[in-house]
């Protein structure tokens, strides 16, 4: 059942990606990150029937983490990638030729891979509260600096790095989700209400969801979802390495497969850059130039 539930998981999690970027494209261009974009998407029946699905995915996935470690259900979660590109071929018609499929398995195998080579492993060792915090302003400053940077980008090269952005923000949410748990369980609700990751973790997921939603109106499925896929499980793991004591293994095999997952990373995503329907591209130019200048 935890194969189901994961790979239920990662299609509906698919296609609600594909919902929410069809409306989202439709969205003003002026909205793009302010969170009236939020507002003005939730008067859209489509993009609601997107955010259902990955809803209804991220209860499942949360089902298969119940049942499975991550090591196990995460490369399951990845494949979302996979669903949500052939899904928006299916509603679009945009190909995405044989080498964006061929960016696309490498950067979700590459993860797979990851995650199964390092195998992350939850730790019961004791971090400062220096290190605690020193790490998630590392990785909320990362996630700043790719929003200014995206910003001073043509509007159809932002996609991939509000996306990431949004990834990381994501990782950081997951890494609070489990503080979040294990306070409920040990001290009960009224302790976690007085706690500051509650709070927090809604308004990760709130700006997470409008760089998302950003990204998705700046540019096609394929320039965003492939970095937001690659980034939420990636810092995830490294902020449980951070401030919650997880380990990875370390022995020869996993270091040369987590660096082969790494690799195919950065290959699917240099692929997925490259590939012809890009910006900058000679056949992309043509079509794409209207979309490259900011309202």
């Amino acid at each position: 059942m935890l194969y189901v539930f994961g790979l239920t998981s990662a299609c509906l999690l698919g296609i609600g990606f594909v919902l929410q970027q069809h409306a989202a494209e439709r969205a003003p261009k002026a909205d793009m990150l302010h969170f009236r974009l939020l507002w003005d998407l939730a008067h859209s029946g489509l993009w609601l029937a997107g955010i259902a699905c990955m809803v209804g995915g991220q209860i499942l996935s949360a089902v298969a983490l119940a049942s499975g470690d991550l090591s196990q259900v995460e490369p399951l979660l990845v494949t979302n990638l996979l669903f949500a590109m052939a899904a928006a071929r299916r509603l679009t018609g945009q190909r995405l030729g044989a080498s964006g499929w061929v960016g696309v398995l490498l950067l979700s195998g590459g993860v797979a891979v990851f995650i199964l080579a390092a195998r992350p492993m939850g730790g019961s060792a004791d971090v400062s509260a220096f290190r605690h915090w020193l790490v998630i302003g590392l990785v909320i400053g990362s996630a700043l600096a790719l929003i200014a940077v995206a910003r001073h980008l043509p509007l159809f090269e932002e996609p991939p790095l509000l996306a990431a952005a949004a990834g990381i923000l994501y990782g950081l949410q997951d890494a609070l989700t489990r503080v979040s748990t294990g306070i409920l369980g040990d001290d009960g609700i009224l302790a976690l209400l007085v706690r500051w990751e509650p709070y927090t973790l809604v308004a990760l997921a709130v700006t997470g969801l409008m760089l998302v939603q950003s990204a998705f109106e700046a540019g096609p499925l394929r320039m965003s979802l492939p970095t937001l896929t690659a980034a939420e499980p990636l810092a995830g793991i490294a902020c449980g390495i951070g401030f919650l004591g997880d380990r990875l293994r370390t022995g020869p095999a996993a270091l040369a497969g987590a660096s082969a997952g790494l690799v195919a990373i950065v290959a699917g995503v240099f692929l997925l850059a490259r590939h012809p329907a890009m910006p900058g591209h000679p056949t992309a130019d043509g079509d794409e130039r209207e979309n490259c200048s900011r309202p």
